[in-house]
């Protein structure tokens, strides 16, 4: 088991790594001003659920496979890119409908999904898993493994507090969008550039044993 010290510096390292605007930030930004807060917090339970993905695959080495293994990972990150950018070509070719304070534009399930995709696909996360992580998990100890899943599992808990409240922050703008006409601007373009954003996000993650040559 990690000693204390140990874990603190992994959870200043976790903080300063949510603290930083990334895909999963935009994504909880944008579903929780355009579909309100349980969308939002929809939305939040993928992305953890993604997280965990990550933080799961870090534990049992899988995140070293796919940094030695090219092919895989490429294979990975282009299914990812493609569902990306459809779902964003899709969003920008529909007309919003109507919307009130219960009709949201997105299920919970569309959101719940889309976040997991998000997440689990997410390049900053990747690279604080392939190239952090490794840092506080000591291989010659005993149980590296168990060591691996506790600080997993501490990512996963901090990763749930901070993205939940700024769910929270933004679904309370709502209403205020609500009076006017920018949500639907927000629904239809915001979100379908957004996503094809995201995509091309993740079309640019290099693989990481590119850059070591």
């Amino acid at each position: 088991m990690p000693d204390l010290s140990t874990i603190l510096a992994f959870c200043a390292a976790t903080v300063a790594l949510l603290l930083i605007p990334g895909p999963a930030v935009i994504y909880i930004l944008n579903r929780s001003i355009s579909d309100g807060r349980n969308v939002g917090l929809a939305a939040v339970a993928g992305l953890e659920v993604g997280d965990a993905i990550q933080a799961l695959f870090a534990a049992l080495g899988l995140s070293a496979v796919l940094a030695a293994s090219a092919s895989l990972f490429n294979m990975v990150k282009w299914a990812g890119v493609a569902y990306l950018l459809y779902v964003g070509v899709r969003t920008l070719m529909s007309v919003p409908s109507e919307l009130g304070q219960d009709n949201a534009h997105v299920s919970m399930k569309q959101a719940f999904r889309q976040g997991i995709v998000v997440n689990a696909l997410n390049p900053k996360t990747a690279l604080f898993f392939l190239s952090i992580f490794p840092q506080f998990v000591n291989p010659n100890a005993d149980h590296a493994t168990v060591q691996s899943l506790l600080l997993g599992a501490i990512f996963v808990v901090l990763a749930t507090i901070f993205n939940g409240s700024y769910s929270l922050m933004a679904s309370a703008l709502r209403d205020l969008l609500l009076r006017g006409k920018a949500l639907p601007f927000v629904r239809r373009y915001v979100s379908g550039f957004m996503f094809i954003g995201l995509g091309i996000l993740a079309a640019t993650a290099g693989h990481a044993s590119a850059t070591k040559k």
